[in-house]
């Protein structure tokens, strides 16, 4: 299993999902740090794989005035202060070419964002640095293309490749997430289920996109019992006032009853 191959990474032999979780962005230290903590603490209590997650810069975004980083070293040293404080892997993602090795020496995930998951010489780049890559599924991809995805990446040299669903676009304005796909993507990688962005709503006239945070565990229970082998669920302490991604995001407070319940649907699917 790919988990057994991230420093740091604890609870691998419980049965459970794995998770990835954090803020949309690393907005300063003291914030990353409070989530990370949090997290931590619930995910050690329920024997849960943790990986931190937390965009060191923000790429795509609607319009040029939205929030996109606080500067990238300053981020990505925030995200290995977090890893070096609380012993736990991290994620973020990567928008360049050259995003990738400077990325590389800081967490050990490395994510390609949708959007940006058929650009070859970006993967490439991703798989060479040898770190895990985590390839989220374009939402305007069909399962069955991420195998190509995955081959990029195995075919640089490097057998460490997962899949994420973020959902698919429905119509202009709305997400929504082809369970059928699961399955078929697990034959090509161990597949993640982005709850969080999977209920977006894109493109509001506005410019800044909406979401559905209500459904949150509606949408997380499915995975679940469709045997995803990870979750992938942003979390605020303020999704209010977060400066990007807010309208989407699991509420902190709402974290550890959300994963309590997930965790036991895991234990009965287990038994089946």
């Amino acid at each position: 299993m790919i988990l057994n191959e991230i420093p740091k990474i604890k609870h691998t032999n419980s049965n459970n999902f794995f998770l990835l979780a954090g803020p949309c962005a690393i907005e300063s230290e003291d914030m990353a740090m409070r989530i990370a903590e949090r997290v931590i603490t619930i995910t050690d209590k329920l024997a849960i794989p943790y990986i931190f997650k937390g965009s060191f810069k923000k790429a795509n975004r609607s319009r040029i005035d939205s929030f996109t980083g606080i500067g990238d070293e300053k981020a990505l040293k925030i995200l290995q202060k977090v890893s070096n404080s609380f012993n736990v892997p991290t994620v973020t993602d990567i928008h360049e070419i050259s995003d990738a090795s400077m990325a590389a020496e800081y967490v050990d995930v490395l994510q390609i964002p949708a959007f940006l998951v058929r650009q070859t010489d970006l993967v490439v780049a991703a798989a060479k640095t040898g770190k895990v890559v985590n390839l989220k599924k374009g939402q305007f991809m069909s399962p069955e293309a991420m195998k190509h995805a995955v081959k990029k990446v195995k075919d640089a040299g490097n057998e460490k490749a997962w899949i994420t669903d973020r959902g698919t676009m429905f119509g202009y304005q709305d997400m929504i997430v082809d369970f059928r796909g699961i399955p078929t993507m697990r034959e090509y990688a161990p597949t993640v289920l982005d709850v969080t962005h999977s209920l977006q709503q894109p493109n509001q006239s506005i410019g800044v996109t909406g979401g559905r945070p209500d459904m949150i565990e509606t949408i997380a229970r499915a995975g679940i019992v469709n045997n995803v082998d990870g979750l992938f669920i942003e979390t605020h302490f303020d999704p209010a006032n977060a400066k990007s991604d807010g309208a989407n995001m699991l509420h902190l407070d709402n974290l550890e009853q959300l994963l309590t319940n997930l965790v036991a649907i895991r234990k009965i699917v287990n038994t089946l």
